[in-house]
């Protein structure tokens, strides 16, 4: 495994503790009904949140997007923002991390009365799960990148499957993943519904030309909170950024790409469908990956302390 969500193995997580509707549980003991709407119909809504240096990195942006996720498909989480925020430090707590963990909220409509696509079988208690697990990026070699390939699978709009939902159901985002792996890439670049980029199958993706950063949209690709904050970075640094509907061959013979997330922070890509990009990571991919580990120490140092 090379892609963006890769990371290195940590013989402490064997033993790490998992939240489970409000009860602390080994890993082997975290389990669901088989009649949860999450299992059985990928039905609900989940975040991944970065511990660093005791803060859970931009955790307000986060709670927004899981409580609007939530209302977008109709069901309430059963614990409000302050509880949802003391279940993460009791999860957090108990596990005895401070620094250097990848956590993953997850809600989803619960029990239903059988399986069943309808929420209205719903019982209306939501399962809430959190897991947290040590995970820092592998060391790489000088020059590494990843290799992306472009895959049929399209990126969709909301009135199709919303991408700028963070919702259980990924199969369409497996499935680019699948066709990726199978060309002998780490990972897929995805189109949106015109044929331009959009983001890729776990990231949301950003290229290089002159000095120039172009992005999508953002209509059909993820609503990337480290997204956000790169775009945000590069207008207040004055590093020109442009957001639009990009051929795809401007980004296969671009200077330098790259991809965020929570997880991948800023990644390098070194190529795209065969063609090799000039620089990974290139000066502007350099420099952006720099700003914004300096925002994730300011947001460290003013932020909440768990």
């Amino acid at each position: 495994m090379a892609g963006s969500q890769d990371y290195a193995a940590d013989p402490r997580n064997a033993e790490v503790l998992i939240y489970l509707n409000g009860a602390m549980v080994r890993r082997e003991d975290a389990r669901v009904s088989i009649f949860d709407a999450g299992f059985s119909m990928g039905d609900g809504v989940w975040e991944g949140l970065r511990l660093h240096k005791g803060r859970l990195l931009f955790l307000e942006a986060h709670l927004d997007r899981l409580c609007e996720g939530a209302a977008a498909i109709a069901f309430r989480p059963p614990l409000d923002r302050a509880a949802l925020e003391e279940a993460l430090r009791v999860t957090l707590a108990a596990n005895g991390m401070t620094d250097g963990a990848h956590i993953r909220l997850m809600v989803t409509r619960g029990l239903k009365t059988d399986v069943n696509q309808d929420p209205r079988n719903a019982l209306g208690v939501p399962t809430v799960v959190i897991t947290a697990e040590y995970k820092a990026a592998p060391v790489r070699e000088p020059g590494w990148g990843l290799s992306l390939h472009t895959a049929s699978i399209r990126c969709t709009g909301p009135e199709m499957f919303d991408m700028r939902l963070n919702s259980h159901s990924r199969l369409n985002l497996i499935r680019a993943l699948l066709e990726a792996i199978d060309a002998g890439a780490d990972e897929a670049l995805m189109l949106d519904p015109h044929g331009k980029v959009s983001s890729c199958n776990a990231t949301n993706f950003f290229f290089v030309r002159d000095e120039a950063v172009f992005t999508s949209a953002g209509e059909y690709g993820f609503n990337g909170i480290t997204r956000g904050n790169v775009i945000t970075l590069c207008r207040a640094n004055g590093i020109p950024i442009e957001l639009g509907g990009f051929d795809l061959e401007l980004a296969q013979t671009a200077d330098e790409a790259f991809v965020t997330g929570t997880m991948a922070g800023v990644t390098p890509v070194s190529g795209i469908d065969g063609y090799a990009l000039k620089a990974s990571p290139g000066p502007v991919t350099r420099r952006i990956a720099a700003l914004y580990e300096g925002l994730k120490d300011h947001d460290a140092a003013t932020g909440a302390r768990l």
